[in-house]
């Protein structure tokens, strides 16, 4: 006989495994949340890789440059005029007394003319004024003489005249006035003896004055001379007309520049080395110039004190013979090398972060399947190579490319 059985509660068993999916999701859920963020792939084709070195390291910088003549005279006008004619071209070699071109101005020639008549009169007038003091001075010398003369033959009549008084030949009174008249005598003597020192002293005096004119007419003379003889422009040193932009006609003023000239086998290189990097450069410094054909050798011999447009002007003499084609203008590379440091960890200089700055740098996995970021302390660059400070060891491989766009994130995949 058949024994009835109650029915199974199906409800308990959709719970059971109701909780059983939930406990697992939750689990998944925790092990997913667990789970680092897939790192980004990078193409290795499209980054540069380095590799951490030890050892000694040369310090350079570098910038852009032009060649200069280390001579350069500029022809400048003394007088205003009229260019009349341009004798020469540019790329002339010439000498200090080369024409260059010819100016005119009817006023200086007026000016030198009448410097002339000037110096002409005041000749004259001196030629006049010595004839006429000497003259003077002659005639009062004669005065003199003749009253010293007169003086010794009035002195002989009175000191005769007692004794003709005391024979009763002549009066008293006679004897007085020829006293009388020595007396006179001698004292206009000696007015006309200080006249003629007057006339002498006056000689002296005034005939240096006018000779000190005459001289300084002669200076003025010699001026407009010049100044009309500097109206044939001449090129005044040695070397290579380089620039003469001027027309015929045109009219140029006092110290406007009428040309160039150069001298071409000396030549200096100009850098432009940015402000950030001249901080250690200094004067006697070795450096390397870059003609784009051929490359010569010289040092730093003066630094601009001031900045202009980010970069700093640097001087740099050359040494030895100038490479064929080297030639004012010639746009040229220059490298200077600042110091030598031994046993130094560096690498290759990466695309971002400047000397003695903190940079996160993705260090390679030995698989070079990933790279990594890691904070680097950097010390002192160069041109291409930077020191290491900390942060990375020898043979460590760090990617030096722009990685900026990965900024968010710490690791990277290398494929």
């Amino acid at each position: 006989m058949d024994i009835p059985r109650e029915p199974p509660h199906k409800g308990r068993k959709r719970l059971i495994y109701g909780g059983v999916i939930a406990g697992g999701l939750v689990l998944v859920t925790l092990a997913l949340g667990q789970l680092e963020p897939a790192a980004p792939t990078v193409e290795g084709g499209t980054v540069w890789f380095d590799t951490v070195q030890r050892g000694p390291m040369l310090r350079q910088v570098r910038g852009p440059g032009t060649l200069v003549p280390e001579q350069v005279r500029w022809v400048s006008s003394l007088t205003q005029g009229r260019v009349e004619r341009i004798l020469l071209e540019p790329g002339v070699t010439v000498t200090e007394q080369t024409v260059l071109l010819e100016l005119s101005n009817p006023d200086q020639q007026m000016r030198a003319l009448t410097a002339d008549e000037r110096l002409a009169s005041a000749e004259a007038q001196l030629v006049s004024l010595r004839s006429t003091l000497q003259s003077g001075v002659l005639t009062q010398e004669g005065t003199v003489q003749q009253m010293r003369t007169d003086l010794r033959e009035a002195e002989r009549q009175a000191a005769g005249s007692p004794e003709l008084a005391a024979q009763n030949l002549i009066s008293q009174n006679e004897v007085a006035r020829l006293r009388d008249n020595v007396e006179t005598l001698r004292k206009r003597l000696e007015i006309e003896e200080q006249r003629l020192l007057v006339m002498r002293a006056s000689m002296t005096e005034q005939i240096p004055v006018q000779e000190a004119q005459v001289s300084r007419l002669k200076e003025v003379v010699a001026f407009e001379r010049f100044m009309l003889a500097s109206m044939r422009v001449r090129a005044g040193a040695s070397g290579v007309l380089r620039d003469l932009p001027l027309e015929e006609g045109q009219w140029v003023t006092p110290g406007q520049r009428l040309a160039r000239v150069v001298q071409p086998g000396r030549l200096k290189a100009e850098l432009r080395i940015p402000e950030t990097q001249v901080r250690d450069v200094a004067i006697g410094q070795p450096a390397m110039i870059d003609t784009r054909t051929d490359t010569v050798m010289g040092h730093v011999t003066r630094i601009d004190p001031a900045a202009e447009n980010g970069s700093v002007t640097v001087d740099v003499a050359l040494e030895g013979v100038l490479p064929r084609g080297a030639r004012p203008d010639l746009s040229v590379d220059g490298t200077i090398e600042i110091e030598r440091l031994d046993n130094v960890l560096f690498v290759g200089r990466p695309a971002y972060g400047q000397a003695n700055s903190v940079v996160g740098l993705f260090k390679v996995a030995p698989d070079q399947g990933t790279a990594t970021r890691v904070s680097v302390r950097l010390g002192r660059s160069s041109v291409n190579v930077i020191e290491i400070v900390e942060g990375l060891a020898e043979g460590d491989v760090v990617v030096l490319s722009d990685m900026s766009r990965w900024d968010a994130v710490d690791r990277v995949r290398i494929r």
